[in-house]
């Protein structure tokens, strides 16, 4: 809304075109894997229960799905201590087969890994330190996941306090959007100008493209 009042175009134009800009914020799978330590950990996107209709209450309960993270979209996030980057993405689920690839990628194999104790990170090929939240344990000497889990917090904010509403079909381009701020923030505004540029090099996003189903809800109204 701000850039169609701003630029004066339709409110779809200024959502293409932001989306579009978004598109060029997407790793383009040649990055090198961070040397670490790295900080590891699992996001969910998704309303409260206490907050949904009656209906949707109804459906889900209907549907034999329970309470917690259920019905919710999921992202996995990794920083980085040394250069203090991040990378993150949404994922269909949070199972081994799911995460363990997802940290293979981007952790180099010597690098250290710190992560909750959710039994997802059971037998990960690293060095391996889990702080036990399920006790309230939250730091012990290096390991913790602080730093990322303060980088979703900064998403999460915006998604209340800015977008109000990110779709599961498009939530993965918020994400991208995000990790490459976080990882731009330290340098001033021609320098990131310039690497936006670059990272245009290739991407394309037709409007058939965008609006095209993915699977994923767009939670539009029916």
């Amino acid at each position: 809304m701000k850039l169609h009042r701003d630029l004066n175009v339709t409110q779809k134009t200024a959502w293409f075109l932001a989306q579009r800009i978004r598109e060029s914020f997407a790793e383009n799978g040649d990055l090198p894997p961070f040397s670490g330590p790295v900080e590891v950990d699992e996001t969910y996107f998704g309303g409260k229960r206490k907050n949904m209709s009656n209906a949707q209450r109804k459906e889900l309960s209907d549907a034999g799905m329970g309470r917690g993270t259920v019905g919710k979209t999921a992202g996995i996030g990794m920083k980085d201590r040394d250069t203090n980057e991040v990378r993150a993405q949404v994922v269909e689920a949070t199972d081994k087969q799911t995460l363990h690839p997802f940290i293979k990628e981007h952790a180099d194999e010597m690098a250290t890994v710190y992560t909750d104790d959710a039994t997802v990170y059971d037998s990960l090929p690293f060095e391996h330190e889990s702080v036990k939240h399920s006790v309230s344990e939250y730091v012990r000497d290096m390991a913790h996941t602080n730093g990322v889990e303060s980088f979703w917090s900064m998403l999460k904010r915006a998604h209340k306090g800015t977008f109000h509403k990110l779709s599961p079909k498009h939530l993965d381009r918020y994400v991208q959007e995000f990790a490459a701020k976080h990882n731009y923030r330290s340098n001033d505004t021609m320098v990131q100008m310039g690497a936006l540029s670059v990272a245009w090099k290739g991407k394309t996003l037709p409007y058939r493209k965008l609006k095209k189903d993915n699977g994923l809800s767009s939670c539009a109204r029916a």
